[in-house]
């Protein structure tokens, strides 16, 4: 089988694996919860974990391969200061869905989210980078249908489920956040390795759940592990297989497919979270809301093959950038997602 032939076969596989992974940061997170964990503490953690384990890889790549450290004083301001927001955009993401995913389903937090790719688009027609079109209306529909029915579903009280406003609301932030992140990184700080500007991202979010925490009153929180030592390894199973190991497989898979098939791809997160949840937590989604959350992703679906490639919609907490060793098959610079570091996510 020739390179060219076995490279996109590999990255599917190797994005679907990153999407296995971020899917497993709701019931991670609940296990957190029950353990005695607040969802800032969470973050922190998860991101430290995730920050040493990419400035490792870093430090690995530079050593063994070679590679340039780019600083950020050799970046010129509007790239400090893209990068900068980014980074923010991508702890204010991850506080608003871990503390979503402690006030409602990981299911219904994982579908206000994926609504993200929607408010892109109509950033992007905001500043006159593509059109309204008719797949975008399409998918505005879509969307919105979706999320009304997800959402009225919860106002039946045969149901059984209890309305949450601000844990939808947070989830909403969660998508409003990433979509945020996706625009900034169009351009900007492009320079910028992927690794590095992921380790960027992951050292902001520790810093401002830190900075969160004195301001709140809720330092002690942040030390609650190193009491509870049995939450250890739940935050080091965190930190690296549901941060650091799939934003870095995401970002290799982006390479071997391509942002816009990657973003495709990584549309398969949700379900894995979904049935996840439904599996350890007993969480299970009314029919109708089975429905919406099918709007909804059809929408992101749709969204992501209208997408021109300068525009790619990509579905994690990491951000694409040129670097030393690409041969450039990748195309230009995408975008993160999610987690931001989720991420969701990175």
């Amino acid at each position: 089988m020739s390179p060219s032939t076995r490279s996109p076969i590999v990255g599917v596989a190797v994005v679907l694996t990153a999407a296995s992974l971020f899917g497993t940061l709701g019931p991670l997170s609940r296990f957190a919860y029950d353990a005695g964990m607040q969802p800032l503490a969470f973050v922190a953690w998860r991101s430290a974990i995730g920050f040493l384990a990419t400035g490792a890889f870093v430090a690995w790549r530079i050593g063994r391969r070679g590679r340039r450290l780019t600083r950020l004083v050799d970046l010129d301001g509007r790239a400090r200061a893209s990068l900068g927001i980014a980074a923010v955009m991508g702890f204010t993401l991850n506080l608003c869905m871990f503390i979503a995913f402690d006030r409602i389903t990981v299911a219904l937090a994982l579908l206000g989210f994926y609504t993200y790719p929607v408010l892109v688009a109509g950033g992007n027609v905001a500043l006159g980078r593509e059109r309204l079109d008719r797949p975008r209306i399409v998918a505005l529909v879509l969307a919105v249908s979706g999320m009304v029915a997800v959402v009225a579903s919860q106002l039946d009280p045969a149901t059984g489920i209890d309305f949450d406003g601000l844990g939808v609301g947070l989830a909403l932030g969660a998508a409003l956040s990433q979509a945020v992140f996706v625009l900034l990184s169009r351009s900007g700080y492009r320079r910028v390795p992927a690794d590095q500007a992921m380790a960027v991202v992951l050292a902001v979010t520790v810093v401002c759940g830190i900075a969160l925490a004195v301001v709140t009153g809720a330092l002690s929180t942040l030390a609650y592990p190193l009491g509870a030592p049995s939450v250890l390894p739940l935050l080091g199973f965190t930190g690296l297989f549901a941060a650091a190991i799939p934003s870095m497989l995401f970002l290799t898979g982006i390479r071997l497919v391509g942002g816009t098939g990657a973003g495709i791809l990584m549309l398969f997160e949700p379900v894995v979270g979904v049935v996840l949840a439904a599996w350890l937590l007993g969480e299970g989604l009314a029919p109708v809301q089975v429905l919406g959350g099918l709007a909804i992703l059809a929408a992101a679906l749709i969204l992501q093959r209208a997408a021109p490639s300068a525009d790619r919609i990509v579905a994690a907490p990491a951000i694409e950038a040129e670097d030393d060793d690409t041969d450039g098959s990748a195309g230009p610079a995408g975008a993160p997602a999610p987690l931001p570091a989720r991420g969701a996510e990175g």
